[in-house]
């Protein structure tokens, strides 16, 4: 098996390695494992010596992670695995020819340009080389057929859009059933990990997932407090400003909006009166 091509040349990569590498790179995260990062998009990749796994093509990266797979391996990609059937993630599938393409069990039929071979309620596991690929389910919350994938026994999990390490929620939650939403990053959060590698950041690990659902629960309760004692939610996005998460992704642009989103939740699902 080769190893990761960074800034143009071969490297034998370490653990120590971070994913502070340049976009369209693979980043080594541990084992077999690695990930392709273009622009704030990621795709998972698991290299075995039996073939090579992909979660995630998503339209703007899979050529590219496909011309450069034999930087990383001589393996072709033989699975397949659409976290979810947002548009921006499940495209692009086409790229990597003969594959065995995995995603729920209520995603469309067609995904990523390629049929879906394997679609599954609650859990699917499988192996490929020293590899074992488990899915999970997380529920209905932001969007219904998302799943999360751990791979072991390196023990990297990869997620997307639910949560990522020290990055606020995507802009208003608006749209989303927050409640549900709430129960995936649970539902996640029980998974056995180490590394938590998301669809969109920096990698992290399982306290960085803990992190966020911390701040998930601290939102929904000082926006709750602030409605039932008449507070506006443009008032609440004013106050709410959580300092000491001032230095996460996306902290200016959609700090604001977390607390207008949450707070138009509330008041929508009658937990303020």
């Amino acid at each position: 098996m080769k190893h990761t091509l960074i800034s143009g040349a071969l490297a034998v990569l370490s653990p120590a390695v971070t994913a502070a590498q340049s976009a369209d790179d693979f980043t080594y995260v541990a084992g077999n494992v690695y990930y392709f990062q273009n622009g704030s998009y990621n795709s998972l990749v698991v290299a075995t010596d039996e073939g090579t796994v992909v979660v995630d093509p998503n339209g703007r990266i899979a050529r590219k992670l496909q011309d450069n797979l034999p930087a990383l391996t001589d393996q072709p990609v033989t699975h397949l695995i659409f976290s979810h059937s947002h548009g921006d993630h499940a495209s692009g599938g086409g790229a990597y020819g003969d594959i065995e393409a995995i995603a729920y069990a209520n995603a469309p039929a067609k995904l990523g340009d390629v049929d879906l071979d394997v679609q599954f309620e609650q859990k699917h596991s499988f192996q490929l080389g020293g590899n074992t690929i488990e899915l999970t389910y997380l529920g209905p919350g932001d969007e219904v057929d998302m799943i999360a994938t751990v791979v072991c026994p390196e023990k990297v999990v990869f997620f997307v859009d639910v949560s990522a390490p020290e990055r606020m929620f995507y802009t208003s939650l608006g749209g989303d059933n927050v409640d549900g939403w709430y129960q995936q990053i649970l539902t996640a959060e029980a998974l056995d990990f180490d590394i938590f590698v998301p669809g969109h950041g920096r990698m992290g690990n399982h306290s960085d997932l803990t992190n966020v659902k911390l701040y998930m629960e601290e939102l929904r309760a000082d926006v709750l407090a602030g409605l039932k004692v008449g507070k506006s939610a443009n008032q609440l996005a004013n106050e709410l400003t959580y300092p000491e998460r001032s230095h996460w992704q996306q902290y200016d642009a959609w700090r604001p909006s977390n607390v207008r989103g949450m707070a138009e939740h509330l008041i929508h699902s009658g937990a303020v009166d």
